[in-house]
């Protein structure tokens, strides 16, 4: 009899298979033909063919859990969490012993930062990659990792990989046959016998790193020939107009999927295109590619989707969330968001961060969804809105130095301590490494041993990432932030990591610290409880999850924020949360513009976190240095 059933469930798995192949590949097929004609589509679609019956049970079964409830990631539960496997447990056969940490501070999404085989020191923490399914030996075996995906699974953890689609490493099998003189593995790169293709390719293109990897192409001379390397002289840029680097990408992003990723971080999509004559960055051919990447998941494993790396503003980001039509990516990065938050910190003024949070675009498709972050693996770039910045009396270039120095901690009065990226000393340009305890004056007031000091570091801490669980969309933790860690300093006595003051904020997960978490005298004990504090308010709370939309009401204190979250869906709006937050180390009382909505003047509203009653019209309301209140009616 389970026989029986077993087979009758293979049928409907199998037919609910067809029926997404039907329905999508004419799309598919329409796109395809656009880029390449026909070479090659029979090859595609007998790889969907094939990877489908490659799908393990317990995948198949994760599918219709998921078509089921195909907005399952914009759900408030969804917490995440970025970590290298190194830092963090060493290998993955130490991963899942550390998993009972995650669920207890509530982590369900976890982004594991690169891990396929790469070079052993030119890599670029691992977006250098030699081989797009194979897991480097420095964090274990393919097997490790496949137990830790299924114990992730068993705990409700969904797991996000990087999947670099614009390069791969010179030590790549397809770059080290090219270097061999194999004509199909250098078409599937851009290789040119001398300078005339190049010169005329920099001349409309810009520079990614013009401090420390100048150019965009390096030479190489057992070819005698030069190669487009957009990010470093190590990272070959595949040709996309070839398809059979479309199919191969495509053949490894499903046997990933088939072995557990739920979410795939595709690395530098914007570049993956290249026109000569043009900028070679977000042509429509970018959005027809993430699309067919797209489909193809939806065919073979629609339990996975896509975040796309896309570093822009908001308004310059949504594009490649698609249309409702044919959406794109589910997951976008806010980056301006961040950059905003540490500017709000830097100036105590909230103008350019509710300039920001009015500017992002409402008219997304319904699977749309934001990822917000507080720090992540990479420094923080000064991309703010210039206009803005005039429009409040800032000079652009003046306030970005502001901010370079302030970050630094070379500015008067700053309460930071971080390191320079990327510093250019011909523009003056530069950007801003650290972890968010040392940019938030934890690091300055434990050696000054300023107890007030390390008490407003913690405020900044948790004001910052409680105003980003807040905000509409996924929020994502950079592991060690949530236990205060500070630089790490040790990175320049490594010939490997010395030039890359990004290692700063790479250091070891402090394990020593985390298990002294229950002990409330510690500034990184405080830091983990009010962090866990927020986020077990925000699971469950539907006016923080991710299918909202934000807009802002004035108050008469530039250095505090007051931020509406309502649903996004049309109509009349009947409830709301309203986030007012001090930006300040001084005490405010301030009034709000109540005038933005009816719900305003209502009676009495409850902060979440703390239980406490306040009036947001008729009086003002009083917080404290760095407070953030989470407001819902009394009803």
């Amino acid at each position: 009899m389970k026989e029986v059933e077993q087979t009758s469930q293979e049928t409907v798995q199998y037919k609910g298979f067809l029926k997404r192949l039907n329905q999508q590949e004419g799309e598919l097929k329409a796109l395809y033909t656009s880029l390449y004609g026909t070479k090659g589509y029979k090859d595609l679609i007998n790889l969907l063919r094939f990877k489908w019956s490659a799908r393990s049970d317990s995948m198949l079964e994760l599918d219709e859990k998921r078509l089921t409830h195909p907005l399952w990631y914009q759900d408030s539960a969804m917490m995440g969490m970025m970590l290298y496997v190194d830092n963090f447990a060493e290998t993955f056969a130490n991963m899942p012993a550390r998993l009972d940490y995650l669920e207890e501070l509530g982590i369900t999404y976890l982004h594991i930062m690169p891990v396929f085989e790469m070079p052993e020191a030119l890599n670029d923490g691992g977006y250098a990659v030699s081989d797009f399914t194979s897991i480097d030996e420095r964090f274990g075996t393919n097997e490790e990792f496949d137990f830790f995906a299924q114990a992730c699974h068993s705990r409700g953890i969904s797991i996000c990989l990087d999947f670099v689609l614009n390069h791969t490493s010179d030590e790549h099998a397809w770059a080290l046959g090219a270097k061999e003189g194999d004509s199909n593995c250098q078409a599937r790169y851009f290789i040119f016998e001398d300078r005339t293709m190049p010169d005329a390719y920099e001349k409309t293109v810009n520079e990614v790193f013009p401090v420390l990897a100048p150019g965009n192409f390096t030479y190489n001379a057992k070819m005698e020939s030069w190669v487009l390397t957009t990010f470093n002289h190590f990272q070959w840029d595949l040709n996309y107009s070839n398809h059979e680097v479309f199919i191969e990408m495509a053949r490894a992003l499903l046997q990933l999927a088939n072995r557990g990723v739920d979410i795939f971080r595709l690395d530098a999509i914007p570049y993956i295109w290249k026109e000569w004559g043009t900028s070679s960055r977000n042509l429509p051919q970018v959005h027809t590619l993430v699309r067919m990447f797209r489909l193809i998941l939806e065919i073979v494993a629609p339990a996975t989707i896509i975040k796309g790396e896309v570093v822009m503003a908001p308004q310059h980001v949504a594009p490649y969330f698609g249309t409702e039509k044919a959406p794109e990516c589910h997951l976008l990065y806010n980056v301006t968001f961040m950059v905003e938050l540490w500017n709000t910190l830097a100036t105590r003024d909230t103008r350019m961060l509710a300039a920001l949070i009015q500017d992002i675009p409402q008219t997304i498709p319904t699977g749309a969804c934001w990822v917000n972050y507080v720090r992540c693996h990479d420094d923080i770039g000064w991309g703010f809105q210039e206009s803005v910045a005039r429009s409040i009396g800032y000079d652009p270039f003046e306030h970005k130095r502001f901010l370079i120095n302030f970050y630094l901690g070379a500015f008067p009065g700053s309460f930071s301590r971080g390191e320079l990226y990327e510093s250019d000393p011909r523009t003056l340009d530069a950007r801003n490494c650290g972890t968010c305890a040392s940019l938030c004056g934890l690091e300055k007031g434990l050696i000054e041993r300023d107890e007030y000091q390390q008490e407003l570091a913690i405020k900044r801490i948790v004001l910052l990432h409680a105003f980003c669980m807040a905000a509409n969309g996924i929020p994502i933790l950079y592991s060690g932030d949530e236990i205060g860690q500070l630089n790490d300093y040790s990175y320049i006595y490594d010939m490997h990591k010395a030039r890359d003051s990004r290692f700063l904020h790479r250091g070891k997960f402090d394990w020593s610290t985390a298990s002294k978490r229950d002990d409330l005298r510690l500034p990184s004990s405080l830091i983990f409880k009010n962090m866990h504090r927020f986020i077990v308010l925000r699971k469950g709370e539907e006016l923080i999850g991710s299918a909202n939309q934000l807009s802002i009401t004035p108050t008469d204190d530039h250095g505090v924020i007051c931020m509406l979250v309502t649903p996004r869906e049309e109509g009349e709006v009947t409830n709301m949360l309203v986030v007012l937050a001090n930006f300040t180390e001084y005490q405010k009382m301030v009034n709000i513009d109540t005038s933005t909505s009816v719900l305003l003047r209502e009676a009495s509203w409850r902060d979440l976190a703390q239980g406490k009653e306040v009036r947001l019209s008729g009086s003002p309301v009083i917080l404290g240095p760095y407070e953030i209140l989470l407001l819902k009616r009394n009803v």
